[in-house]
């Protein structure tokens, strides 16, 4: 009875959601290849090839944070392989523990196509994600453990003010019914783990972050890109928006060619809270996330939001 009774709540999430998936069906991008699957063509690219595509990838780090040429300009986003864009595959090869060659080696192709937050990993040319947090030294039975850890915040540690530790949040009309428990629970997960608390504002009222889903160029300068690229973004306080894609596949829990709304949500949160991305892979805070997967606050997480706001 009881498994009955949760097969039926797990459909009816499932029917909730069912709006944005009928939506990504009926959508022309559907039948295009993949944001990031371009990338694949181009391995084993190094200095000095000129290959179709290349631009695109130039357009790739440049979204990330990672390419900035000195004057921005067609002339520069070419598809030479050239040593500015050598140097920003090397770093971004160095920011996810990848042999920094600078060569578009497998492993390399692998991490660039994986979907991942729109939210860049360097922000106004400051790589926090070579940035190391705190690190601790700690006695036991094998000697000395020595433990770095790889929280980042954004540029200017952008924080709420000391007197908000209670924070409210709301959903835009556009939210899908079935998406809004798991946003909740995120919430809960982030208060039950740091100095704040979180509630709903009431219906009609504003709140200090508003949740929402939106396509492609949806107003906010961050455009996204249909299935399987970027899966959400949001921005550092104070600002308070957070938007899902609402061209993916979205489920509750792990299923297969979907993601997690939860996951993704406490990855956001942490953003919303001011936390910038980590190097360190189990942590919530780590930009790429597969499909079929789910994953909690990290150490590492709670650590820096604990360390960004003193506490």
């Amino acid at each position: 009875m009881a498994t009955s009774h949760l097969l039926s709540i797990f459909i009816l999430a499932l029917i909730s959601l069912s709006p944005i998936g009928q939506a990504k069906r009926n959508t022309p991008s559907e039948q295009k290849q993949a944001p990031f699957e371009f990338i694949k063509t181009l391995q084993g690219c190094h200095k000095g090839n000129k290959t179709k595509e290349i631009h695109n990838l130039k357009n790739y780090l440049h979204q990330f944070g990672y390419l900035q040429y000195p004057n921005r300009t067609h002339a520069n986003y070419n598809d030479d392989f050239d040593e500015t864009l050598e140097s920003a595959v090397k770093t971004y090869q160095r920011n996810y523990h990848i042999n920094p060659t600078g060569t578009l080696d497998a492993i390399t192709v692998s991490t660039m196509t994986t979907t991942r937050c729109g939210v860049a990993d360097i922000i106004n040319g400051d790589n926090t994600m070579q940035k190391s947090g705190t690190k601790k030294h700690e006695s036991g039975s094998s000697g000395h453990i020595h433990t770095v850890s790889h929280y980042s915040f954004f540029p200017g540690n952008l924080r709420w003010p000391p007197s908000r530790t209670h924070l409210t949040f709301g959903f835009s009309p556009n939210t899908p019914a079935g998406a809004v428990a798991p946003v909740v629970r995120a919430f809960q997960r982030w208060d039950a783990a740091t100095h704040f608390t979180f509630s709903q504002a009431p219906s009609g009222r504003s709140a200090d972050m508003v949740i929402g889903f939106h396509r492609r160029n949806h107003g906010d300068g961050a455009p996204f890109d249909g299935p399987g690229g970027t899966l959400a973004h949001a921005f550092a306080p104070t600002n308070g928006r957070f938007h899902y894609d609402a061209d993916e596949r979205w489920s509750i829990g792990p299923v297969p060619n979907a993601f997690d709304l939860e996951t993704v949500a406490l990855h956001e949160i942490g953003h919303l809270l001011g936390l910038g991305h980590s190097s360190v892979e189990a942590a919530i805070m780590y930009p790429r996330l597969s499909s079929g997967r789910t994953k909690g606050l990290n150490a590492d997480d709670i650590q820096g939001i604990r360390a960004l706001y003193n506490v």
